[in-house]
């Protein structure tokens, strides 16, 4: 499977003016090719090998189109055809997509090369912290090493981008070999699968009975829109307005990396606490424009931490089933009995059998429940009464978002010194 490195990249200041330049011209080819794509006949428009034979042809006519590697600018002329596949995917499913657009300056950020013979690794820098790249027709620049480069002959694609806060970073794709095989499903045992359900009060909580809290962005949020107010004050277009772009742009990169980061660690604990995860399957674009707590859904950013946890699956060697996501609140864990209930009501009780637990966590058990019987893993196909868990519903275990941060995830959580309330009910310090 394929494997993406990031590194921190530090450009001399000759290396980054001609790294930024050659990415501009970049940006005008792909432009190029995609007026050229979209004024052909629609029943004959041209292939990516197509518009890279009219490559040739535009470098003769426009002389700037012949300056950045020609690789680079074949790979800006196929990643355009990647993005109309995967538009084409989109609008075979029902979705309204428009066309590929025209990209200003500044907003193509990034060259890429797939070819070992285009760039180089330098590892005798006299410095274990960095490594020495080129790129070429760029030259060379250090990265950051935070763990080990692999050599030239071992990376299958390098991409330089521009960060909008100004800061450069490399990606270097790999392919992972020895990728630990998933278990068979007839060899699970239940007590190794686990329900996840994503929710609003709590990140995820578990049929287990662990709920994770949402992170507490509000400190960020607030610097953001202070930033935010102080850029519309300023002269667009102005030095001012330029530094101040970058802070609102950096104020921006500290929310979205500190929801990776604890998505990272999440689905990483996950994965390597279990053998199957059962995760609803979201439709998140329709929930973000009809539900009125849309803002708190996209701050969860749903989409990327399933996207995540099915990629970390696949390099731990975990099972990820995704369930329909239909009922699974209203659903009784113990009797399948459906019973409608608002969103303010937090606690499950059916008016059938009497069962009563947290709403997320009868949730949670239903997602399991779903998952296994999909999959058939560790147990045959059996009624809801047969595959239910307990009907007893312990306090459950609450862990604080920012102690899954500073820790790493919620197993290492439960090692440090708080009060907890144990699955007996007793509370007690660990």
């Amino acid at each position: 499977m394929k494997h993406t490195l990031r590194f921190r990249a530090y450009l001399s200041d000759g290396v980054a003016s001609e790294a930024w330049r050659q990415i501009d011209i970049l940006r005008q080819i792909r432009n190029h090719a995609i007026r050229d794509y979209y004024s052909s006949d629609y029943n004959n428009r041209p292939s990516d090998y197509d518009q890279h034979d009219k490559l040739t042809e535009w470098t003769d006519r426009w002389p700037t189109f012949a300056e950045p590697s020609q690789h680079a600018a074949q790979q800006a002329i196929s990643q355009i055809h990647d993005d109309i596949e995967t538009l084409q995917e989109r609008r075979d499913e029902g979705y309204d997509v428009g066309r590929l657009r025209w990209q200003g300056k500044g907003e193509f950020r990034s060259v890429s090369y797939n070819q070992s013979s285009r760039f180089n690794v330098d590892n005798n820098t006299g410095n274990d912290r960095f490594v020495r790249l080129r790129l070429e027709k760029i030259g060379w620049f250090k990265i950051r090493a935070e763990r080990d480069v692999p050599p030239a002959d071992d990376i299958d694609e390098v991409i330089l981008k521009k960060e909008t806060t100004g800061e450069w970073y490399v990606s270097l794709v790999t392919t992972v070999e020895d990728t630990p095989e998933k278990p068979p499903l007839r060899d699970i045992d239940p007590e190794d699968c686990v329900g996840v359900d994503l929710g609003i009060t709590s990140y995820i909580h578990t049929s287990e009975n662990l709920s994770v809290d949402t992170l507490d962005l509000s400190d960020e949020y607030d610097r953001y829109a202070r930033e935010q107010r102080r850029l519309a004050r300023k002269e667009h277009g102005s030095a001012n307005w330029e530094n101040q772009r970058r802070k609102v742009a950096q104020a921006k990169r500290t929310i979205k990396r500190k929801v990776r980061d604890y998505q990272h660690k999440l689905t990483t604990w996950l994965v390597t606490e279990y053998d199957v995860v059962a995760v609803e399957d979201l439709n998140v674009k329709p929930m973000l424009e009809t539900s009125q707590n849309a803002k708190n859904k996209q701050d969860a950013a749903w989409s990327q931490f399933l996207e995540l946890l099915e990629y970390k699956a696949d390099l731990h060697g975990t099972h990820v089933v995704e369930v329909e996501p239909a009922g699974t609140t209203k659903e009784c864990a113990v009797c399948g009995v459906e019973t409608a209930k608002p969103l303010w009501v937090r606690e499950h009780s059916c008016p059938a059998c009497g069962h009563s637990q947290d709403r997320d966590l009868n949730a949670a058990k239903n997602i399991l429940s779903r998952g296994l019987k999909q999959i058939g893993a560790g147990r045959s196909e059996s009624t809801p009464v047969q595959t239910a868990l307990p009907t007893f519903t312990p306090q459950r275990e609450g862990v604080d978002a920012k102690r899954v941060v500073e820790a790493g995830s919620p197993g290492v959580v439960r090692k440090t010194s708080s009060s907890v309330m144990t699955r007996d009910g007793v509370s007690r310090t660990t």
